[in-house]
């Protein structure tokens, strides 16, 4: 953060600007980070070149960040822009700084400073200057990288113990709203209907306290994605701005939230309705059934109607139809999000047929429920000619008893294909979370018995 500041001076002082065109926000992880900013001078500077503290922790990549200008939104779009983010956060997911940012890159702080001054991701910064700054002279990335003896100096002198005393003694007294929000006294969460945030979730509705004697049927299922490789959880279960006209944003409205106030879809993944309304809702997710266009959207196979993944899910759970996804390799990369695995179950997938899975995601589908399938290896739904306009009808086991880690199973189409997938339940216990129906059910059976 301090090498950021120093990239900051440096530019100010050679006559460099950020770009006009560049969003720019400054969200550092700690308020401390914010007092040695301005102890040592660096944030006025950060400041002349538009990285004002925006918030603190979790923000821009999560997408709130706001909107871009009207100008350049409109320019990306109309012209079919890939745009960039540069950010220097952990995940990197396309869409998710802004649902325009198809290409983002990772970097360090003083990266992101100068990157915002070059306006573009299309540099060489060893041969191309960043910019002209005063009297006309070409200024390069060298000219403005501080020295690791730049950095110490401003360690020495600005990151001092005093700073991080005054946060943390006053941690309590910082948010005065939040010290007003009256606290529950009951033992148990009293939910609340109109919450919007925090509701009291679905999961286990309908749950009998016996385990069933056989595994999930599904028969005759629609496709409700046919997706590609490297499907990510972000994907799954988008984490960015909720934008109107979506299910969320319909469904807040009937609550009466404002569309300021929608917030994010992680903000609200305390609330199933929205962890449902949520999933597959990445504006760059890539669906084969809508040939290769990207959005939050599918076809419902029985009309050919585009729909609304949320949509479409409801419309077949209300003709009491099954669903399966069909994905590629590495189906769940990215961070292991539970709701990744939650809001597939809510909208009724019953099994996820893939390539291969991320190794935590597989194991959270397990978790909620869901069958994990893997195509044979050399196969996949392009070499065995699914369009995902079939019907498929997974043939598992009549007994419970009779699964088994790893077995092959039998996968028929309406139209009288069959292919054998490898049942992707790895060891006995998630063979027995799954013949509770996942592992919340299991939890609430064994806590009922221990309680006997």
């Amino acid at each position: 953060m301090i090498g950021a500041g120093l990239v900051a001076k440096k530019a100010c002082e050679l006559g460099l600007e950020v770009k006009p065109w560049v969003k720019t926000s400054l969200t550092p992880g700690s308020v401390v980070a914010t007092e040695y900013l301005k102890h040592s001078g660096l944030q006025d500077y950060l400041n002349q070149q538009g990285f004002h503290v925006a918030a603190h922790g979790c923000a821009t990549c999560v997408g709130n960040s706001g909107d871009l200008d009207g100008s350049v939104s409109a320019a990306i779009t109309e012209n079919d822009m890939v745009a960039a983010a540069v950010l220097s956060a952990n995940r990197n997911f396309e869409g998710r700084v802004n649902p325009l940012t198809r290409a983002n890159y990772l970097a360090s702080p003083p990266l992101v400073v100068a990157y915002a001054l070059a306006g573009t991701v299309d540099i060489d910064f060893e041969k191309e200057p960043i910019g002209v700054g005063k009297g006309g002279k070409e200024v390069f990335l060298r000219d403005i990288w501080p020295s690791n003896q730049e950095i110490d100096e401003v360690v020495e002198s600005s990151v001092q113990t005093h700073l991080f005393k005054k946060v943390y003694d006053s941690i309590m007294e910082r948010n005065p709203r939040w010290n007003q929000l009256p606290v529950p006294k009951e033992a148990l969460y009293p939910w609340e209907d109109r919450s919007t945030y925090i509701r009291k979730p679905t999961y286990l509705e309908g749950m009998s306290m016996t385990p069933p004697a056989a595994p999930p049927t599904v028969t005759e299922a629609y496709c409700l994605l046919n997706l590609g490789d490297s499907i990510t959880t972000d994907h799954i279960s988008y984490s960015g701005k909720i934008p109107e006209g979506t299910p969320a944003a319909k469904y807040l409205l009937e609550y009466g939230v404002e569309p300021k106030n929608f917030s994010s879809y992680g903000g609200r993944r305390g609330n199933n309705e929205v962890v449902m309304r949520g999933a597959f809702a990445n504006m760059r997710i890539v669906n084969k059934l809508l040939d290769g266009k990207a959005g939050p959207w599918t076809i419902h196979v029985p009309t050919g109607e585009k729909l609304y993944v949320y949509d479409a899910a409801m419309k077949y759970k209300s003709e009491g139809h099954d669903m399966v996804i069909i994905a590629g390799s590495e189906y769940g990369s990215g961070s292991s999000r539970d709701s990744a695995a939650k809001g597939p179950m809510l909208l009724g997938v019953k099994s996820v047929i893939a390539k291969s899975f991320e190794r935590i995601h597989r194991s959270n589908l397990v978790g909620m429920g869901i069958i994990p399938l893997c195509f044979k290896a050399g196969e996949d739904a392009d070499s065995l000619g699914l369009t995902g306009r079939e019907r498929y009808t997974i043939h598992l086991p009549t007994s419970t008893a009779e699964l088994s880690p790893g077995q092959d199973v039998t996968v028929t189409t309406h139209d009288g294909r069959s292919f054998t997938c490898t049942l992707r339940l790895d060891t006995q216990l998630e063979v027995t979370y799954f013949n509770h129906g996942g592992i919340l059910p299991y939890m609430v059976r064994n806590l009922a018995a221990q309680m006997k």
